[in-house]
Formats: structure tokens, sequence, C-alpha cells
């Protein structure tokens, strides 16, 4: 046994711990030793008055005071040259030794003349069953491994003998290898003190052993070793230090040749690990990550002095310290037995096959395909406000991605985040993109029952419930009437609400979640921009709510749901609010078209809160011809059961289910009574559908909620059920009848707007234009459309939401007006110039009024005499002519509109790719949404941190 030792205790204040209570204990301790130390010497650092009345009192031989920010390798360092004794023992405030802890520890130490350190059994500070630390290793990269860190202690670790090193608290270290060693690596910050002491000892031919026996107490004070966790800050502390010191320790341990190869990798590395901190929803961890590469990459001074003292007293080889580092076998049966536990079984299975779900959206594919058989062979879809998609994924990208619009004389700015959507839509069938469209309307039906079904899962457990559920949402009016009069926007969004209700009930508990629903909401945003101001209201209280109910971490995984969504949105927004035009910012992508929809009356109020933005067909069904305020009846049973849902036991879920009612319909309301979309000269109100999907998010949910715990008999409920899904059933008739009856407004559609003629040179050559010219009863309307079609992802709220003529309006006007009215001027070399290839002079239909068909055939007449203009002839669109000699293909916007695109869509890639590896699921996150409920509304029996 050593003839003295020399305790040496570290003190720092700090405000957020009790300093002075935890250096009281400690001290109290030191003095019921069985064996006693010889020499105490304290460092103080910062100024508190009193701790250092505390420290005067002691008894210390010594008290030395240091700045405030002193860590405890370097006061250790200032402490060593007072060292009087054959041991030293490495003490803070906030560690506190059984009475024969220091006896066993010296014990220990004297095994045999080989040992240089001895480690204690660690224990929390109030609960000495619970192992802090009970010796340390390392993986083969580096990482640190505590052997037994929270562990529940039984013993099943005191037969351990040697180790690699041990927590830096409450080490008894020898004096000669001390001083030989020159103390702890300051390089450390803070994190891994005492395994890398322990590895430089290995090094020198000492040994590191455990003293079970010997335990102490710590409180986590973060004076030593890492902080409690308490807060977001100590937490990234905690883990930039952990880095930093992996990382030095991996540069100080590398082979010479090496060591460039690690430091030239750090940054590298940074991003990689950043990438698996996402994927393992871990986002917190990025920020300390690569502040600890940072540091390091800077710290080669430190590095190289660390590696000349190893090399100094290195006396043993790295192949020798092999057996006691943790291999990856051990690692992956930790990570196993890491798992949580569970108290019992948390969620029931999900049951979708079992339960019936499968066979729903079976029986809705089997309806779709009824309703619509010819489909299956349609190229494309058109009717409403559908149009073909670009000829290939590619094009498609390039429409949503590129500084130039496709329509439009010179429209240069960003696209609506619309085409992005359609982007991706066009990229499931790369090769035939229209079709991919048509699959959409076919596969509508079910995928409404399929995204119901799973927003059920949050509400109920009862398998008929879901169904209802699910064929609720697949019934509901506005999606039908979306489904019906081909709005493509408004189906996509009825298609990923109950997906987003979905993730986002449960975006407190994971990362996953949160990506998953941020992803989403963007997708429903760029579809319907009018739901913008719901989405706020809604994602400020939940914001607020995770803080106060469930801290920092649930607001942060909230805080970042609309990060992809401002992301996608902001070119647009900054171009708009630039010119100052806020408002053409709620414009309904894609198509301009009015389409049926009821009066904005007092009827037409009733039947939007009912559900119903349009007739759903049953004025042409029934022939009626007066207000159809009957329609009101098909939902009044399910709007009944939801007004319900605030008396169920869930009261707080039923709450929030009625305010998102009430806030879809109040957007409907508002929506119905906006235009900000101009067609030719007819003004577009904003489409209330999309609104109304959101408030059928809570009218579904709240019926639901209300079936499943209000209401208390089976039958009752049976009967409750059968009615509200029965009226629906009957709602949906005349949409999904319409195709058999021939009064649909979708079917079959052209792969291209323009004449086949200008389809096939186009489809190759995006830079070539064509102007359409529309005879009207007030004149000629003109548009410019770039390549072989007008497409849905090539429309662009630039051009139909704008509230003032551009120049380039001007100069198309102008053009037009050359064209029709004044053969003597050279307009068709300012067209060849601007590369504009076909003039196509489009047939209004049989319904062409008279001034319109003068207007039109006096317009063939000037441009049939026009020299430079070869006729095509008529086509199935309107008389084309072509403009002869070379084109000269659309010049290129500017280099500098094209770097803001390109800069832009770099920016968007990177949230949606920080927002994907978040979605993705790993074993991880899936274990721990194993062990939380799937309702709503129900807290998990143990609350964890996932």
């Amino acid at each position: 046994m050593p003839a003295r030792v020399h305790a040496l205790l570290v003190v720092r204040p700090d405000g957020r711990t009790p300093a002075a209570f935890h250096l009281m204990r400690t001290l109290a301790a030191l003095r019921d030793q069985t064996r006693a130390v010889d020499a105490l010497t304290i460092v103080l650092s910062g100024g508190d008055q009193r701790l250092r009345t505390l420290a005067e009192e002691s008894g210390a031989e010594a008290v030395i005071s240091a700045p405030a920010r002193t860590g405890f390798a370097a006061a250790l360092r200032l402490a060593s040259r007072r060292i009087d004794g054959d041991a030293i023992w490495l003490l803070a405030q906030d560690v506190a030794p059984e009475p024969e802890a220091l006896q066993r520890l010296a014990a220990a130490l004297e095994t045999a003349p080989s040992v240089a350190i001895a480690v204690p059994k660690l224990v929390e500070w109030d609960d000495n069953t619970r192992i802090v630390s009970l010796g340390r290793s390392m993986t083969r990269f580096g990482a640190a491994v505590g052997l037994a860190d929270g562990e529940h202690d039984q013993g099943q670790h005191d037969g351990t003998d040697d180790v690699l090193g041990g927590d830096v608290r409450g080490l008894l270290v020898h004096t000669a290898a001390w001083r030989e060693l020159e103390g702890l690596d300051e390089a450390l910050a803070g994190a891994d003190e005492g395994l890398d002491l322990g590895v430089r000892v290995r090094l020198a031919g000492g040994r590191v052993v455990l003293a079970p026996g010997a335990r102490i107490a710590v409180a986590h004070d973060g004076v030593a070793g890492a902080p409690a966790p308490r807060t977001t800050a100590a937490r990234a502390r905690a883990v930039h230090a952990a880095r930093v010191a992996q990382l030095h320790r991996r540069l100080v341990y590398a082979p010479p040749p090496a060591v460039v190869l690690h430091w030239l990798s750090l940054l590298p590395l940074a991003l990689w690990r950043s990438i698996l901190h996402l994927v393992g929803k871990r986002p917190a961890r990025i920020g300390p990550e690569w502040s600890a590469a940072a540091v390091v990459l800077v710290r080669l001074p430190a590095v190289t002095r660390t590696r000349r003292r190893i090399a100094r007293h290195r006396r043993a080889s790295w192949s020798q310290l092999a057996s006691l580092r943790v291999s990856s076998r051990v690692m992956r049966q930790r990570l196993i037995e890491d798992q949580p536990a569970g108290d019992g079984p948390r969620r029931t299975e999900l049951g979708f096959f079992s339960g019936g779900g499968a066979w729903a959206v079976l029986a809705a594919l089997v309806v779709s395909i009824a309703s619509m058989p010819a489909a299956l062979s349609w190229p494309s879809i058109g009717g409403g406000a559908l149009a073909p998609l670009a000829a290939s994924a590619a094009r498609a990208w390039s429409e949503a991605t590129g500084a130039q619009r496709p329509l439009g004389w010179d429209a240069v700015g960003p696209a609506d985040p619309f085409s992005a959507v359609l982007a991706v839509l066009a990229s499931l069938s790369p090769a035939d993109p229209s079709r991919a469209l048509v699959v959409l309307w076919l596969l509508a039906l079910p995928l409404a029952v399929l995204g119901g079904w799973f927003a059920a899962t949050r509400i109920t457990e009862r398998p008929v419930l879901r169904i209802v559920g699910a064929v609720t949402w697949a019934l509901a009016p506005m999606f039908l009437v979306a489904l019906g009069d081909g709005r493509p926007a408004a189906v996509i969004v009825h298609l990923v609400l109950p997906w987003l209700a979905f993730a986002a009930a449960a975006a407190h508990r994971s990362w996953g979640n949160a990506g998953t629903a941020s992803i989403l909401l963007a997708v429903v945003l760029a579809c319907s921009p009018v739901l913008a101001a719901p989405v706020v209201v809604i994602w400020v209280f939940a914001v607020v709510l995770s803080m106060v109910l469930r801290g920092r971490r649930a607001a942060f995984r909230w805080l970042w749901i609309i990060v992809p969504s401002v992301a996608l949105s902001a070119p647009l927004v900054f171009a708009r609010l630039r010119v100052g035009d806020p408002w053409s910012l709620l414009a309904d992508p894609g198509v301009p078209w009015s389409g049926p929809r009821f009066a904005d009356d007092v009827l037409g109020r009733f039947l939007l809160a009912a559900g119903f933005p349009a007739d759903a067909g049953w004025a042409a069904f029934t022939g009626a011809a007066g207000p159809l305020w009957w329609l009101i009846l098909f939902t009044a049973p399910l709007l009944a059961l939801t007004l319900a849902a605030a008396m169920s036991a869930r009261r707080f879920v039923g709450i929030v289910l009625l305010a998102i009612a009430g806030l879809g319909v109040a957007t409907a309301f508002a929506a119905a009574g906006v235009a900000v979309v101009i067609d030719g000269t007819t003004a577009i109100a904003l489409w209330p559908g999309a609104a109304l999907s959101l408030a059928w998010v809570g009218v579904a949910g709240g019926a639901l909620l209300t079936l499943d715990s209000v209401v208390p008999a089976r039958v009752v409920r049976a009967a409750a059920a059968g009615l509200a899904v029965a009226g629906l059933v009957v709602a949906a008739v005349p949409m999904l009848t319409s195709h058999a009856r021939e009064a649909s407004v979708v079917g079959r559609g052209a792969t291209s707007t323009l004449p086949a003629f200008v389809a096939a040179e186009g489809a190759n050559s995006p830079g070539l234009g064509t102007i359409v010219l529309t005879p009207t009863d007030d004149g000629v309307a003109v548009d410019v459309v770039w390549g072989g079609s007008a497409t849905l992802g090539g429309q662009s709220t630039l051009v139909t939401a704008r509230t003032e003529l551009t120049d380039a309006d001007r100069e198309a006007a102008q053009v037009a007006a050359d064209l029709v009215a004044d053969t003597a001027n050279d307009v068709v070399a300012e067209l060849r110039d601007h590369g504009v290839a076909f003039i196509l002079l489009a047939s209004s239909g049989d319904d062409e009024s008279a001034a319109a068909r003068s207007t039109r055939l006096a317009a063939a007449t000037a441009l049939g005499g026009r020299d430079g203009l070869d006729a095509v002839g008529s086509t199935d669109r309107g008389e084309l002519w072509r403009l002869s000699g070379d084109i000269a293909p659309r010049a290129e916007a500017a280099t500098s509109a094209r770097a803001v695109a390109s800069a832009a869509w770099s920016g968007i890639a990177a949230v949606f790719a920080i927002a994907l590896l978040l979605a993705l699921p790993t074993r991880g996150s899936r274990s721990a949404s194993r062990a939380a409920p799937r309702l709503v509304g129900i807290r998990p029996l143990r609350r964890r941190d996932r």
C-alpha cells in the first residue's frame, strides 16, 4: 500500500448546480475515509466566496486559485507542482467516495509492481445501485466505450481485473507514472482523459486494474467528465468534447504514415458522419461534429507534443492492447441489448391484412377501374385543369428547376413548387410521364382508402372503424369533385393529407416522423398555397405546445417540419415580393380553370361547410334546376358525429380535430371569395376544395373519435357509422358513374396541346416556340408555347397571376397585332430571331361567336398573305403556319438568372436530402416507435428519448 496518498481536488462553481452542497459532501467523505489521505490540495477555479471559505476550512495543505474557465487537466497540472506522496487521487467537487474507497484503491494499486492506476466503481450521487462507470475501453476506430455504464449494480463485473482505462474521476495513480507521463492531456477537451491516461500507461509498460469495491458517488457537475445532460447546450458540449477527444486520440495513436491521411479525412468524415447522424435521427450531433473536426484540424501542435511524449516513454506495442479493446461483435451485441425494453405491449399489431385494410383498398381499386375502364388504354388524361406532362422526366425536372418558363413570350423566374411535385410524379414513368397521371387517376380512390386507413390508426384500434375512416376519406365530396373536374393539385393534396396527419401526429416522438411530415407538408403547400395560413396556425400551436409539455427536443422537431416548405417556396416568394405582388402567392398552381362551383352566397357557404365545393354531378344526374340544398343531408350524419368529439375521453384530441375542421372551413370560405388568377380576361377565384380536404381531416377524425369512445353500445355505433358511410356512398354515385353516362369532364387526353406536326418538331427542341392566336369577341388573345406542348408542369403563376402587363406581354401583344393586322412590316424576322417556328390560329369550336369567327377569318387572311410564312394547313387544333428559313433557338436566360436558379435548387436539394435522411427508418427508430402507443392522446407507459 502506498506510504502517502496526495488527493488533488478541483472545484469549479456552476450557477446551475449546487456546487457548495456537493463540495461539502465530498469533503465530509474525505474526512470519513478509513484510510485517510495524507495530503489534500484544492484547486479553486473562479472566485466563488462560499466555495473558497469551504476550501480554506477543509484543512487542505494548499488552496490554489485559477481562472474560472480552467479545465480539469489544467487544474491538475497546477496542483501537480505540490505533489507530496507515492500516489495521487484525482477528485472533483462532485465526487464523494464511500469510507473504504481509498483503502481498496490503494490495495489494488499495490497488487503488483506494474500496476500504475487503480480504477474505482462510480455510482450515481443519489442511487448507489446504478453504475456510472466501471472501466472504459475503445473500439478499433478509437470510439470510447463504457464497459458497464448505466447498469444496475449486482456485482456482475466485480471479477474483472485488467482494463484499458477508466473514468478520470476518482482514479488513484502512482506518482512516478503521473510525472513520467506528464499528467492528463489538456487537448482532450475534458473527455476520455482517464481512458487516454490508461492507454499511455499501458504503452509505457504499466497496468490499469479495477477496484470494484471502491465505490464513489458522482453528481455530474461537469468539472471532470461530461456534465449531466440537463439542457440542449450541455448535451452539445458533451458530444463536442467526446468527438474532439476521439479525433485527437486517433491522430495521436495512428502510425506516422497514417497521420496525414487521418488529418485530411477530418472534414470529409464530418460530412459522412453528419449524413449518418441524420439517418440515425440524431441531428443535434451534427453541429458538434463539425465544431470538433474544426478544432482538431487546427491543433496539430498538440498532436505533435502528445505523440512525442508517447514515443519517449513507450515500452509496449499496440498489439499488446488489442485484447483490451471492444470488438465489433461485442458492440453489435450491446446495441441489441440496449434496445428499449417494454413494460408490456405498448401497441397492438397494425392488422392491415387481418383487420380488413387490404380488402378495403382492393375493393376501392375495383370500383375505380369499373368507374372508368377505358382509362387503362389512355396515353394521357385531359379535361378540366388537366394537361399533358412533359415528354420525359428530364424535361419535367428542367421545367421545375430552370430559370426560363416554357410559357410566355419571355418569362424568366422561378417555377411554381407544384412543378417539382409533378417532376417527381413524372419520374415514376420517365419514358412516358403523361401515363403516370393516368395511373394516378386510376389509383386515386384506392390510394385515398389506404391513406385514410393509416390515418385512422391514430384514432382507433377497432378494425371496422378504421375501414369506416378509410371509406369516409376516399368518398369525401371535395375529393370526388376534384377527380371528376380534373383538378390534379387538389387530388394530390387529398391523397397526401392523411399521411401528413399520420406522421405529424407523432412528430414530437421522433425525428423520423418529423422528417416524413416535413416532406409531405412541402408537397401539400406546393399543391395548394392557400393552405399556408391554416398550416402556420397549426404549426405555431404545435411548437408552443411541444415546448411546454415535452421540452425543446420535441419543439425542435416541430420547428424543422416547416423548413422544407419554406425552402421550396422561397425562390417564388422572393420573386413575388420583389415586384410587390404578395397576394399572387396564394394562386392555385396548374392550368387556370374556373370549372363548376357553387355561388358565393349563403346557400353556397352552407354547402361548402358540408364539404361540397360544387354539386358533385348531382345537377346533371337529377336534372334539378333549383338550389341543391339537400346535398347537406348526405354529410349531416358525419358532421353530427364530429361535433360530439369534444365529449370523448381523449377530449384534447377531439378539440384539436374540431379546431382543424374549423380552420379548414374558414379557409375555404375565404378562398372562395379571392381571385388572383386570370384566364384571358376572366378572373378565377381560388379553389376551396383543398381547404375542405384539410377540414375533412378534422371531420373524419372527429367522427371516428366519437364512434370509438363516445358511443358506448355496439349496435348504436354500427348504426351511426353505417348511416354516415351510406350518405357518402349515395353522394358519390353521380361522380362514380359519370364515365358510364358519358357525362364526365375528364376523359382521354392528347399527348400535346399543339398540332401533331408541331409536337413532333418541338419534342426534342424545347427552344422552338409556337405563337397561339385565339380569336375572341374583343380581338385576339396571344400565348407563346415553347417545345412540343403546353404542359401541366410548365404552367406558371408568374404568367397567370400577374397583376400588371410586363414588357414581354406588351411585346407579344404588339407582335400578334402586327401578324393579323399589318402585312407591311417584317414581324416574321423578329419571330425568327426570337425562336418562334410556328403560328397557330386556334379554333374556338362549334360555340364560336360571330365576332370571334370574323376575327379568325381576318387573321387567317392576313397570315396567308404574309411573306416568310408557309401554310401547313388545317389541324385538329386550328390553322397552322410555319416560318420559313432557319430558326434560331430561343435565347437562354441571362447567366445571372441561371446562376440564381442553380444556387436556389442546390439549397433546396440539400434541405430535402436532410429531410429524406431523417425520414428513413432505422432499426433504432423502428424499435422506439414500437415502444410508444400508436393512438394519439395516450401517453406511453414509460417516457423515453426517441
